[in-house]
């Protein structure tokens, strides 16, 4: 009889606590899944070691084994199986294996727009042993050769339909005795190899093992470039682990096989390759790749393939809103979107037209050691910073000084942790297994984006160089980039760089860029602040012309300001944060003002009226 009221007893006590935690901890579930779910992916991994390493690519022979005829690309309606994918990139590794001045573990970089060979290319190189250097196929010129050669390539391989990219680079690269080859059956450019008519006399056989460069886990798998804060691209060091857990990316997401995933980013970054390709191979799903995005076909692509889970970057999903309505809006089979930079309003405005997608945004840099998933769905985050994912990341934020641009320091010289709902600067911590692997080039590159003596003497931390806020709840939002960078049309923007292509006209005596915020536009959008020579007259044609020429289309400046003078701290810094507050404000500065009009061809005069259908958004970027 006394057991009864002791399960009663025991029962009350439960609920009491399950009461208490949903009052105190209402994600805790949420957290301890999520947590759970990354051990279990770090287990896995080396579960698979038991058998030798498993890298990346291992993954995907495995799954060409098992699922040889499941779709894995599909491409302007050419269905790509696993075994498809896997025989071509086994035909292009023996092509390059054959290839006189090219040796097992050399770095190879492709400039290669998304298409289906962008893969074979990269994981029949893979195949060899190769480290793959990803190159941006926006960039032209000074920029291209400096991102060629920042990595040590040894070989460039060009897709079909860039090749005018090697207009300018070309001479050079053959000068230092590089390799050129295009993607194509033949090839139009004296010195320039042809690669696909040479894979129809080459078996599809396995590279055989003997051949093969060493690798390990934490060796060099890819390049992917950054702007990083400064200076031209950097290439950032990708190695075998930090690929492999990317693989993960779909799992923990909670997409499955069945799942058709629509991909129109580019894969030349990492959240179009490591997350979008390796998420599907994790768990064998098919990937719609499209060349590239097009808000007016994307609900029309999803009904034709029957797509049930996108990825995206946020202004992806402004475009869609920004669309005409349609009586079909919800008439598609998408349940599920993945990736980062959804702004809050349009992550409402997104759901209430198109239907119940779940949003899962996240936030990631390619060289970064820290990472959010905002594995509860909450509006507007993009993570939590709680006890679980502090275990994992060891991720902090810390009080910031903008207008000094560093830490705040206290008399110990120690870093100041963020108060609730304080903006803050996002770090994490560098540790054996936690590590920051850099950049390529020398150690100057990569020791700006580390802190020292941060918290404890002899700590090190990597800088995000992002500004965040962590509420009284956990949940983590995104408020701005720092220092020389700036974000727009989905591509980050060094603004030194910049700086210098528009510094070698002789028009200017000195560049001032920087970021500013548009209403109804994600990001901020470039704007050059300049300094006339005492001889020069301004001439918006030829700054036209010469933008265009050397510099991709996101990180033109849409905006000019002539100025008689710079402002510079005691340490010759230009100083930004005033010219970023005033912005484009016609009203409030007297200086000429001048707008990048395309259908012109010409930085023409900013008009009042101008200025107000941009501000208004009746005037798009």
């Amino acid at each position: 009889m006394l057991l009864l009221p002791l399960i009663a007893a025991a029962a009350a006590g439960l609920a009491a606590l399950l009461i208490l935690q949903k009052l105190l901890f209402p994600c805790f579930w949420d957290d301890l899944i999520y947590y759970l779910k990354f051990r279990r992916t770090q287990l896995v991994i080396k579960q698979r070691m038991r058998r030798g390493i498993v890298t990346f690519l291992d993954r995907f022979v495995d799954q060409a084994k098992t699922i040889p005829n499941k779709p894995f690309i599909v491409f302007e309606d050419e269905v790509h199986t696993y075994g498809d994918v896997d025989r071509r990139s086994n035909k292009m590794a023996q092509v390059f294996l054959k290839h006189e001045g090219f040796k097992k573990g050399d770095t190879v970089a492709m400039l290669m727009n998304n298409e289906p060979d962008f893969i074979c290319v990269w994981f029949g190189l893979a195949k060899l042993g190769c480290a793959v250097a990803f190159l941006n196929s926006n960039i032209r010129s000074k920029s291209l050769l400096h991102c060629f050669k920042a990595c040590n390539a040894k070989m460039l391989v060009v897709g079909a339909d860039l090749t005018d990219a090697l207009e300018n680079i070309l001479p050079a690269l053959q000068e230092d005795g590089i390799q050129v080859w295009v993607a194509a059956k033949q090839s139009c450019l004296p010195g320039v190899n042809s690669l696909l008519d040479k894979l129809e006399d080459e078996p599809d056989d396995p590279v055989p093992p003997h051949l093969l460069s060493q690798i390990n886990l934490m060796s060099t798998f890819l390049f992917i470039f950054t702007s990083g804060t400064t200076g031209l691209p950097k290439a950032a060091y990708i190695s075998h682990l930090k690929s492999v857990m990317c693989l993960a990316f779909y799992w923990i997401c909670g997409v499955s096989s069945n799942d058709i995933i629509y991909l129109a980013l580019p894969l030349y970054h990492m959240s179009g390759s490591l997350l979008g390709i390796g998420g599907c191979i994790e768990i064998g799903a098919t990937c719609v790749l499209k060349k590239k995005f097009s808000a007016s076909h994307f609900w029309d692509d999803c009904r034709k393939y029957n797509v049930t889970v996108f990825q995206y970057i946020g202004e992806l999903c402004r475009y869609l809103v920004n669309q005409p309505k349609k009586d079909d809006d919800r008439n598609h089979k998408v349940w599920f979107a993945a990736g980062s930079g959804l702004r809050p309003d349009v992550w409402r405005q997104f759901c209430d037209r198109f239907g119940n997608i779940k949003i899962f945004e996240t936030y990631g840099l390619t060289e970064a050691n820290v990472n959010f998933m905002n594995y509860t769905y909450k509006l507007g985050a993009v993570g939590r910073l709680c006890y679980f994912t502090k275990k994992i990341f060891f991720s902090e934020l810390i009080k910031y000084d903008l207008e000094k641009g560093e830490p705040v320091r206290n008399e110990k010289g120690r870093c100041i942790r963020a108060d609730p709902d304080e903006p803050g600067l996002l770090i994490g911590q560098v540790t054996t297994s936690n590590p920051f692997l850099g950049y390529a080039g020398s150690k100057e590159l990569s020791e700006p984006k580390l802190l020292r003596d941060v918290f404890d003497e002899g700590d090190i931390y990597m800088n995000t160089g992002d500004m965040m806020v962590c509420d009284r709840d956990g949940f983590v939002y995104f408020r701005d980039r720092i220092g020389d960078t700036f974000r727009w049309k989905g591509e980050n923007v060094a603004t030194t760089e910049v700086d210098e292509i528009i510094g070698m006209m002789d028009m200017f005596q000195n560049v001032n860029v920087y970021g500013v915020a548009v209403p109804g536009h994600d990001g901020r959008v470039g704007m050059a602040s300049l300094v006339l020579k005492p001889d020069q007259d301004f001439d918006g044609k030829k700054l036209y012309e010469h933008v265009c020429e050397f510099l991709p289309s996101y990180a033109r400046p849409r905006f000019c300001r002539i100025q008689d003078s710079m402002e510079i701290t005691e340490t010759f810094k230009q100083l930004k944060q005033r010219l970023i507050k005033e912005s484009f404000d016609s009203d409030s500065i007297t200086e000429p003002l001048y707008f990048m009009d395309c259908s012109e061809k010409s930085y023409v005069p900013l008009t009042k009226p101008m200025c107000k259908d941009i501000l208004s958004g009746k005037m798009r970027l």
